[in-house]
């Protein structure tokens, strides 16, 4: 027996490492009494605003908060504001002038005030960022408590762009003062429809 042999034997013999079963994490992660409430929370204290409205009322909100804008780029079923369509141009570049993007988030998360936004049909990813404005109209039902279930729900499957995002485009790394709309949209808002 080689001494390689030997002591991969010993090491087998004297292994004391036992089969443990995993933990359980069907009860992980933080549960709210009222998810509209926490994620409204987490997104004011980033800069942002979340409401909560019947789907009728969307044109007539958004009218109110972006009285003045004149490009709007929008891929909301109903929502008739959208004056500019970014998927029929071809280069990124030509969507530099959107005052307002309304667009379709896929899920919100409570616990960071946090949207999921994939939008398969939309062909420029860079119109959540690009637009001076961004409006984020997620379903009533689609708020989730943590990023426990959050990331139950992507499906890494059918792979693609995918971004959480909250509230507007923020840094304060410049002389340690905070600016509002340095990166991306300058105001942001969530709205649940039902």
């Amino acid at each position: 027996m080689s001494s390689k042999e030997l002591i991969l034997r010993n090491i087998k013999k004297n292994n004391v490492v036992q089969d443990t079963e995993l933990p359980s994490y069907s009860n992980f992660g933080l549960k709210f009494d009222n998810p509209f409430e926490q994620f409204s929370t987490m997104l004011e204290s980033v800069g942002g605003k979340a409401l909560f409205i019947k789907k009728e009322e969307l044109d007539k909100t958004i009218l109110e908060l972006y009285p003045d804008e004149k490009q709007i780029a929008s891929n909301i079923e109903g929502c008739k504001l959208g004056n500019f369509i970014p998927n029929e141009k071809d280069d990124a570049h030509d969507l530099e002038n959107i005052d307002l993007a309304i667009v379709r988030g896929e899920f919100a998360v409570a616990e960071n005030g946090a949207v999921w936004l994939k939008n398969n049909e939309n062909r420029h990813r860079s119109l959540y960022f690009i637009a001076q404005n961004i409006v984020l109209v997620v379903q009533k039902d689609d708020i989730l408590n943590n990023m426990h279930e959050a990331y139950e729900k992507i499906s890494f499957n059918n792979s693609g762009y995918g971004v959480f995002v909250s509230g507007p485009s923020k840094t304060a790394d410049i002389e340690q003062s905070l600016v509002i709309g340095a990166h991306g949209p300058k105001s942001g808002y969530v709205i649940f429809v039902e």
